[in-house]
């Protein structure tokens, strides 16, 4: 019965390759996104403009990194809680290796260093989730959730609470400079899509992330490496937090515990809204690039309203149970409807 289900709802690796429910999916979300654009345009006229346009090119790479970032262990039916003190961690190590080589003075060869030593520092905390989560049996969330306490109170601590900036200026024209027209960090956010989207459709590794959102059992029975998957899930998951910091710190020219810490319950929301599953096993990059695109609008149109921005915080939350309750009824609906359509016994 499970197993029916879970065909059904389309689990699996197999289903998510269906190019009929991929482009339903991108089309569905595209048309929402047009209507809210209207909808933006016509309520205010300053959406429509090459200004706010540019503010969102600008502000998604932070989030869609993020959310990168939580679209793995989500697919793997799992959960990383700590992706922004992840990527705020490896932030201070570039930024702490940049100020002991001169600070402003730095040069790009110091730079360099500095990402290559985020990301191993990204890598090592999620490798280190991913071990605990592989090899003791402990739930994700919890796990997550320990090393994202862990992580604030160690950047706290050696913080001191504080911001630390004053980096050279070719960092900040990293962050906010473009490239025929284009933000670098829009740039930097499609690279990774275009890397996720290699991932997890053309790999071993990404066709066994499915395979343990869908059946973790049925995969370790099937001679798949389970422990080393799931390790390595995390470990790519800490290594896009790292990307995700050293743009933040590029952006803002500085860095803090508590950079994007509001982002966590969004790249939950925009992998959900993409059509991720919740346990696992189903999910595309695309839908969720899209979704995230969305989101980002519509944060834009409430700043542009004036909307407080802890009414905007209650809507993300409501807008997230309201997905959730769509996706059970649309769950229920897919399995009225299949059943209705079954021959009954006995008839030709």
């Amino acid at each position: 019965m499970n197993q029916f289900v879970a065909t059904l709802l389309g689990h699996g690796p197999r289903h998510a390759g269906s190019s009929v429910a991929a482009r339903s999916e991108i089309a569905g979300l595209l048309l929402v996104l047009a209507v809210l654009v209207l909808v933006l345009g016509a309520t205010t006229g300053r959406f429509l403009s090459e200004a706010t346009f540019t503010s969102i090119a600008f502000q998604l790479p932070e989030l869609g990194l993020l959310t990168l970032a939580m679209l793995i262990p989500i697919l793997s039916g799992g959960l990383n809680l700590a992706i922004t003190f992840s990527a705020n961690i490896a932030a201070l190590v570039l930024a702490w290796i940049l100020q002991a080589g001169g600070g402003a003075d730095a040069g790009i060869a110091l730079f360099l260093l500095g990402c290559l030593a985020a990301v191993l520092t990204g890598a090592f905390f999620g490798g280190v989730m991913g071990l605990v989560i592989a090899y003791t049996g402990a739930h994700p969330i919890l796990v997550s959730l320990s090393m994202m306490i862990f992580l604030r109170g160690l950047g706290e601590f050696l913080t001191r609470g504080g911001d630390v900036s004053g980096f050279p200026s070719f960092v900040v024209a990293i962050g906010q400079g473009t490239v025929f027209g284009i933000p670098v960090p829009l740039l930097v956010f499609l690279a990774c899509v275009a890397v996720w989207m290699l991932i997890l459709n053309r790999s071993r590794l990404g066709f066994s992330i499915y395979m343990l959102g869908s059946n973790p059992e049925a995969t370790r029975y099937s001679g798949v490496d389970t422990h080393r998957a799931l390790t390595l899930v995390y470990v790519l998951s800490g290594v896009m937090c790292a990307i995700a910091g050293i743009v933040m710190l590029a952006r803002f020219n500085s860095v803090r515990v508590g950079h994007g810490e509001s982002y966590l319950l969004i790249t939950v929301l925009a992998c959900f809204l993409g059509r991720v599953d919740p346990f696992g096993g189903f999910g595309r990059v695309v839908p969720v690039v899209i979704a995230l695109v969305i989101l980002q609008v519509i944060g834009s149109g409430l700043n542009l309203l004036g909307t407080n921005q802890h009414l905007a915080t209650a809507l993300w939350g409501g807008i997230l149970v309201l997905v959730m309750v769509v996706r059970a009824l649309w769950a229920r609906l897919e399995i009225s409807s299949y059943l209705a359509s079954r021959p009954r016994p006995g008839r030709r």
